[in-house]
Formats: structure tokens, sequence, C-alpha cells
């Protein structure tokens, strides 16, 4: 049996083999980085394009960079491999509490960029955020669309409504 010590140590070694470097596009005032940082993830950057939210992440994480405008990001850009992409892309087109154009409005197009993004940068991991609506905006082929270029990149997917 092994001793607290030797446990202790393992737990130890394993924080260290799972570091993850993100990069969190759509940061808002950056949710990840406040549940994320226990684990010892760094942040490789943010995409921001919002002034007062840009402002936030430039106090509270003065030393991560602000893209901006995701679009524009390259895996040059950010000069490493990303370990996990995450966002959440605009939501406003996909609730049901909007007027429901999903992929068809510029906003909703973001989702199509976000996997633009995917083939530029290759993550390992994908974490895609939006508000429950997407799953049966445009009678759900928005979100089968979106699933459907996931899969066109060569990544599995799972999803799960947490409310």
């Amino acid at each position: 049996m092994k001793t607290l010590n030797e446990l202790q140590k393992e737990l130890e070694d394993l924080k260290l083999a799972f570091k993850m470097k993100y990069l969190s596009i759509c940061s808002g005032i950056e949710a990840c980085s406040v549940a994320w940082h226990p684990l010892g993830w760094k942040p490789l950057g943010f995409a921001e394009i919002e002034e007062f939210r840009s402002e936030v992440l430039k106090y509270h994480y003065p030393e991560v960079k602000n893209y901006g405008d995701f679009t524009k990001i390259t895996k040059e850009k950010i000069g490493c491999h990303t370990d996990v992409l995450v966002g959440g892309t605009p939501c406003a087109t996909f609730s049901i509490a909007g007027l429901r154009k999903g992929l068809d409005e510029d906003r909703g197009n973001l989702a199509l960029e976000f996997i633009k993004l995917i083939k530029r940068i290759n993550p390992t991991w994908i974490i895609w955020e939006n508000v429950f609506g997407v799953l049966s905006s445009n009678k759900g082929d928005d979100l089968a669309t979106f699933l459907g270029a996931l899969a066109e990149c060569g990544y599995g997917f799972a999803y799960r409504v947490l409310d």
C-alpha cells in the first residue's frame, strides 16, 4: 500500500502532465481562466473585441495577449500548440428568445468561423458553448452543420445541455 506522501507525489506528477495551454475566444470577462487557474492551466491568449470586456481582461490578465478578432488568429501568431480551444460564439441568433436566424445571420455565422479557426490552429481539444436554442435552430440544421464541420476536421464530439 502506498503512503500518503507517495500518493501526493503521484498527484503532483499528474497535474504537471496535464497542464493544458488554452486559447479562449469570445472571451467576455474570462470565466474559463477563473475555473482552470487552480488546475495550473495557462491561457495562450484571449480573443475579445468589446472594449469594456477587453479592459477587464487587461486588468486581471495583463500578461495574456488579447488577439481581438478571432477570425484573424493563426497558429503562427500563437506561436505554439494549443491544447484546448474554448469559446462561446454569440448566442442571440440561436436563442429561443431571439429571432432564430441561426447561421443565416452574421453573428450566427461566427460558429462557422470557429470551425475555420479550428482548421487553422488544430487544437487537441475543443469546447464550444452556446444556448439551448442551438439544438432546434433552423429545425436542428444549424447544430448539424456545426457538428458535421467538426467531424470533417477529424474531431469526435459529445454535447450536453447544462442548466
